[in-house]
């Protein structure tokens, strides 16, 4: 069974840094997509970066400061993070899709597998 593990998260001041990994295990994760979410208290879960084919994608709002990468021998994805704003905080999410279309790449619904989560909280 498919299974993802995030982990990284934790509390840091404005400007500190974090880096997220997910570690994947149970399938084939080599050509799925593969993404960050994340979800603060009372909002809706919210794209924050993507990895497809080789390529990255980001939501506006980390662009600059946030970057994706994927480690196909480990099965593993990484989300560093700089400069962190206390907006930055939620919790964050991984999650892969092997069947994510371009146009649904932000779209939380086109992922199959999803992991835990871990909360990530920047003070001010």
């Amino acid at each position: 069974q498919a299974q993802l593990v995030e982990s990284g998260g934790g509390l840091v001041e404005t400007g500190g840094s974090l880096r997220l990994s997910c570690a994947a295990s149970g399938s084939s994760f080599t050509r799925n997509a593969m993404a960050w979410f994340r979800q603060g208290p009372g909002q809706e879960r919210e794209f924050v970066a993507a990895i497809r084919m080789g390529n990255t994608y980001y939501a506006d709002s980390v662009k600059g400061r946030f970057t994706i990468s994927k480690d196909n021998a480990k099965t593993a994805v990484y989300l560093q993070m700089n400069s962190l704003k206390p907006e930055d905080t939620a919790v964050y999410y991984c999650a892969a899709g092997p069947t994510v279309i371009l146009s649904r790449l932000r779209v939380p619904d086109a992922y199959n597998y999803w992991g835990q989560g871990t909360q990530v909280t920047v003070s001010s």
